[in-house]
């Protein structure tokens, strides 16, 4: 009992250490940067620790220091000093969000939208790295070179160049060449997209020999989760390709009307696959791609809209944070990708709710067996904000049926397995980067304190908000997660007031 009293002390005690600045400031790198008290969240899969002072030499992690109740009581206690330092009393710290399936996107249909106010959602939300799948290489490359220098507030930013069928490679030489192009340039990966057979294996073979990444995308085609088996995907996106490989008779029941270039046939008879899987097939595909050791993406939020679109029109950060750019990319049109919503059913809805189910208890199996689940949002399509739409990702995964501690797992050290990291982030430990996010609360309590615009509580009968991402840090450069979020409000409010994408 003393001792429990004594470690309570220590949230009140004066501390026993050398006087340092409190006020961080945003965006400014110190030479050792001490975050005081941290309750850690590991990204291991263990429960929380702590307290703990974070040493922060630079952009690495140089130690993590048990606080000892007794030995501060006394007086005795050694703590690290340091130029600076972040209170993180009664907060959790965790290592930085990864975004394993992400958009660098500067326009929206064809209209330009501000980069800060993507990158500033991506910082207020706790995302220290992304991996980019498939947007301009030249923009995405020159992009994390200046986050890798510091040059702009910005994730650490992995490319994938996308490798698609457009146009398709006349043969296997001509693809092999194009993807040591690609590797010349500078690209960490590729993104593929409606290849064919012959073409995916001779791009997944020189792939692999320039030590390339490779993520998969895959359309209705005539590839699917056996052929990522037996080349070698890093990772499946989405869930595209692996139902497709259960189903007894080799193709989806679609009608003779189906078209797959028009998106509401394209999606609607999505919501139909799953439970068209054979269960003993997909077992045995599961077994597979573990064996192989394929990872899983499965950006579950990109589709929730399919399964209840009116609450995805009516999110509550839309009033002060949807630029107009992306509101109007969001609107029901046929000519922009996702936005596929004319004509949408309450039927489509049931179909999508039942889909989910299967695909929910599909991942749960494939963890259970030993598969590697990662998370992305693919946010910026159909209603989906970047960095709220990978927060709700982490919530469709407890949903699922995943712990909170496994949740962070998947977004943290299983992220950065999948983006061959994990020896650099993805954990707080001694010698890797510093990539951490200090918390206002305990996210294993409720995930939806991590969205940047926190949540309301009852107490003492008056309402109190709290939570939110209060810094996120990012090689060791801090950045302050509602200064972030206020810039993104400015950026929303000054675009609107200029009638920028004003609707038609």
């Amino acid at each position: 009992m003393r001792y429990i009293i004594l470690f309570a002390l220590i949230f009140i005690l004066t501390p026993q250490f050398t006087h340092a600045q409190t006020d961080v400031v945003s965006g400014k790198r110190y030479g050792r940067l001490v975050i005081r008290n941290a309750i850690v969240v590991n990204g291991n899969g263990t429960p929380a620790r702590g307290p703990f002072d974070i040493v922060l030499e630079n952009n690495l992690i140089a130690a993590l220091v048990p606080l000892d109740p007794v030995a501060i009581k006394n007086g005795s206690a050694n703590r690290p000093d340091g130029d600076a330092e972040i209170d993180a009393t009664g907060k959790y710290v965790l290592p930085g969000l990864i975004n394993a399936h992400a958009h660098v996107q500067d326009s929206r249909g064809g209209i330009p939208q501000p980069l800060d106010y993507e990158l500033s959602l991506w910082l207020a939300c706790g995302i220290t790295t992304i991996r980019d799948v498939g947007s301009d290489v030249g923009k995405t490359l020159k992009l994390a070179e200046e986050s890798n220098k510091g040059e702009v507030a910005a994730p650490r930013i992995l490319v994938y160049a996308r490798y698609s069928s457009r146009p398709m490679p006349k043969n296997t030489d001509e693809a092999r060449e194009k993807v040591r192009e690609l590797k010349a340039k500078g690209v960490d990966g590729l993104k593929l997209f409606g290849l064919d057979r012959d073409i995916m294996e001779a791009v997944l073979d020189e792939a692999h020999k320039l030590d390339l990444g490779i993520a998969h995308h895959a359309g209705v085609e005539e590839t699917n989760a056996w052929d990522d088996i037996h080349f070698g995907t890093t990772s499946i996106e989405h869930w595209y390709g692996i139902p497709d490989a259960a189903l007894e008779e080799g193709v989806q029941q679609f009608p003779a009307s189906y078209n797959y270039n028009n998106e509401v046939d394209r999606f609607r008879y999505a919501g139909r696959l799953w439970r068209e899987a054979d269960h003993e097939r997909l077992m045995q595909v599961l077994d597979a791609m573990i064996e192989s050791g394929v990872a899983w993406v499965p950006t579950m939020d990109i589709y929730e809209a399919s399964r209840d679109l009116q609450r995805a029109q009516t999110q509550p950060w839309f009033e002060d944070y949807l630029h107009p750019t992306l509101e109007k990319y969001f609107r029901p049109d046929p000519a922009n990708h996702g936005s596929y919503f004319l004509g949408w059913t309450s039927e489509d809805e049931v179909y999508w709710k039942e889909n989910y189910r299967i695909w929910m208890d599909t991942l749960r199996e494939f963890e259970k067996r030993g598969g590697v689940i990662g998370v992305g949002d693919d946010a910026g399509f159909i209603y989906q904000m970047y960095g709220f739409g990978l927060i709700r990702e982490l919530e469709l995964h407890q949903e699922a049926g995943f712990h909170p501690i496994k949740v962070i797992q998947h977004v943290t050290g299983n992220n950065a397995q999948i983006l061959r990291m994990a020896d650099r982030i993805g954990r707080i430990r001694a010698g890797y980067l510093a990539d951490l996010i200090v918390v206002n609360g305990n996210p294993l309590e409720d995930l939806k304190l991590l969205y940047p615009t926190g949540v309301s509580r009852i107490v003492d009968g008056r309402e109190v908000k709290t939570g939110g991402v209060e810094w996120t840090i990012k090689d060791g450069i801090p950045y302050h997660g509602p200064t972030m979020l206020a810039k993104v409000k400015e950026i929303v409010a000054r675009d609107r007031a200029a009638g920028k994408a004003a609707a038609p």
